[in-house]
């Protein structure tokens, strides 16, 4: 009787280990025949602002925006003048939020984080003059003008629930019962280099923690082309179909997409790579630990997670994230990671975060994505937003 090999989920945790994966990458090496050619079609090397060293992008400061007084009183206006209309913080617009000298700076701004470089930092918010509700006004009011569609976080609507639209990146994990915690926005925990979902990923410093919490972006650009002048054959794994898990989720145990996709030139815009992923959904986190009754990955699906992360991190930056700065990256673009950190007495991290999208500079999304994405920016309402002002375990299945 012919013995039946069945497929086992390889040695990989949430947490990369490198010498793991030069040990996957050697014995891969040694042992396939790994293709020596790109996938029919894609570039051999991208040139574009978006390909960047992180080494080169810390000498410089260009990426930052200095907001000064006078444009702090005009968000300080701004605020008073949403607030004199009595509406609910989903009716935060250009229009409710206005920003009559700033406004064609965000714009600027926003075409930076889409056909430039691929993101900015606005700094200098005055964090300590205000409530946490205003921080949240000003923080989403400001950011109406870079993208005027906000993302849902958790699409609560199928439970006739308000939809968050607002997350709290903070350790809750010493406040809440143990086992519930399945991503590690909500720890102390290093996160790995990934992308979040949505065209923009928007961070705001409330407060810097005591030790660690270096923030961290890389070009995936630059990961691309390195990959596909070194390793061709992970651009195939990465066009190929990976299996993503649902964390027992009855309706949908897992699906299955690219991690990369290719967008050819067209007269309406230049040729393009998208990638989009988390680790944890093929690793698992915590209490969301990966599902046994799902297909594995790879070994090669194994190590081009592996490649990802260590190349992102071996050509990245450091932004030195600070109070009061507001981090905007183009998530089609962009990694981010973070280091782990140590909070102290009145030095615990605590940053707020948005998902926008801005139709006059948004890409074109990828035909697998578009699901996901009508699930972010679809029919949004105004009555629907939810901001909370407080931290709170995420939904068990968001990304």
């Amino acid at each position: 009787m012919v013995e039946v090999q069945v497929p086992i989920q390889p040695d990989i945790q949430y947490h990369p280990d490198y010498a793991k994966y030069t040990a996957r990458t050697q014995h891969r090496i040694a042992t396939e025949t790994l293709p020596t050619t790109l996938p029919l079609g894609f570039p051999s090397h991208l040139d574009s602002p978006l390909v960047w060293e992180g080494s080169e992008i810390e000498q410089r400061d260009d990426w930052i925006y200095r907001i000064n007084d006078a444009q702090l009183d005009e968000i300080d206006q701004a605020l008073k003048n949403f607030k004199s209309q009595n509406l609910p913080l989903g009716a935060l617009n250009q229009t409710t939020f206005p920003l009559p000298t700033l406004h064609s700076i965000l714009r600027s701004l926003s075409k930076e984080i889409h056909l430039g470089r691929g993101f900015i930092v606005l700094r200098g918010l005055r964090i300590d003059n205000y409530t946490r509700e205003d921080n949240i006004i000003i923080y989403t009011g400001l950011s109406s003008h870079i993208g005027n569609l906000r993302g849902r976080q958790e699409d609560n609507r199928t439970k006739n629930l308000p939809s968050k639209v607002l997350s709290h990146i903070k350790d809750i994990s010493h406040t809440v019962e143990p086992g519930t915690i399945g991503a590690p926005s909500n720890t102390a925990d290093k996160q790995v280099f990934h992308t979040d979902s949505g065209d923009i990923i928007s961070l705001l410093c409330l407060q810097e923690a005591a030790e660690g919490r270096e923030s961290k972006l890389a070009s995936s650009w630059n990961v691309y082309n390195i990959l596909a002048r070194e390793r061709p054959d992970l651009i195939h794994t990465l066009v190929g179909e990976w299996p993503f898990d649902g964390f027992s989720n009855p309706k949908q145990p897992y699906s299955t997409r690219p991690l990369l996709f290719h967008q050819p030139g067209t007269e309406s815009h230049p040729e393009r790579i998208v990638i989009q992923y988390a680790r944890r959904y093929f690793t698992g986190f915590m209490a969301q630990p990966r599902s046994t009754n799902i297909p594995p990955i790879t070994e090669a699906q194994a190590e081009a997670l592996d490649a990802l992360h260590f190349l992102a991190e071996k050509h990245s930056a450091s932004l030195g994230f600070q109070k009061g700065d507001i981090q905007y990256a183009n998530n089609l673009s962009v990694f981010h990671a973070r280091n782990g950190f140590r909070d102290g007495v009145g030095k615990e991290r605590h940053l707020l975060r948005l998902w926008l999208r801005d139709p006059e500079y948004a890409w074109e999304t990828p035909e697998p994505l578009k699901k996901r994405w009508e699930s972010l920016y679809g029919d949004l309402g105004v009555e629907e937003q939810d901001f909370p002002l407080e931290p709170r375990v995420r939904g068990r299945t968001t990304s």
